[in-house]
């Protein structure tokens, strides 16, 4: 699909989102952080991200996965000197201690972690605006995620956090896109996709 069809496809999945009233939500985010303790195994490394503005999750669903895992690293974002998107590098999640960064998004506070700790992890939670159930994922399109999971343990669970209704049949797909092992909604839970496609 041309960058003109996802784009006009992202702005579409932001404004269902921005749609859905504050107490849903709400429901939403407390059923998704119900839903950890299945997913998590004791003791191991998990990175997450903290939801902005009408993203699925909460400030709860990271406390929950601090309580099941043994440690849980959040995403800094940065850009280089030209405005390209660079690898997300990692801080440690501490209750209480995150910080404003760019984009309005909160981050950790320093120390950060390079790119390469994203290897640490057995289950890497990944916004997104949807999930196909083939594991193509739709993200905001500046590629911060493309260029990390690179650094992925390949036996890691790649888990989409998604609404119900993001978790969808099929979504363009372009070669540099990587796909997603789960779903996670509020409803449903943890849904294993579609790798035999791949």
């Amino acid at each position: 699909m041309p960058t003109a069809g996802k784009a006009a496809l992202r702005q579409q999945l932001l404004a269902a989102r921005r749609s859905v009233a504050d107490n849903a939500r709400a429901d939403e985010a407390r059923a998704l952080a119900e839903h950890i303790r299945g997913l998590v195994s004791s003791g191991g490394t998990v990175c997450a991200y903290v939801p902005v503005g009408a993203e699925p999750g909460s400030i709860e669903m990271l406390d929950a996965l601090l309580g099941r895992a043994g440690r849980v690293l959040l995403p800094v974002a940065r850009t280089g000197a030209d405005d390209t998107p660079l690898a997300l590098q990692w801080g440690e999640y501490r209750p209480g201690h995150l910080v404003a960064g760019r984009f309005g998004l909160l981050e950790p506070a320093k120390p950060w972690l390079p790119p390469s700790a994203l290897a640490e992890a057995d289950v890497v939670l990944v916004p997104a605006l949807a999930v196909d159930r083939s594991g193509v994922r739709l993200g905001r399109g500046r590629g911060f995620y493309d260029r990390s999971l690179e650094h992925r343990d390949p036996q890691a669970r790649l888990v989409a956090v998604v609404r119900d209704e993001e978790l969808v049949d099929e979504l363009p797909c372009e070669p540099h896109d990587v796909r997603m092992t789960h779903a996670l909604t509020p409803r449903r839970g943890l849904v294993a996709l579609d790798t035999s496609q791949w």
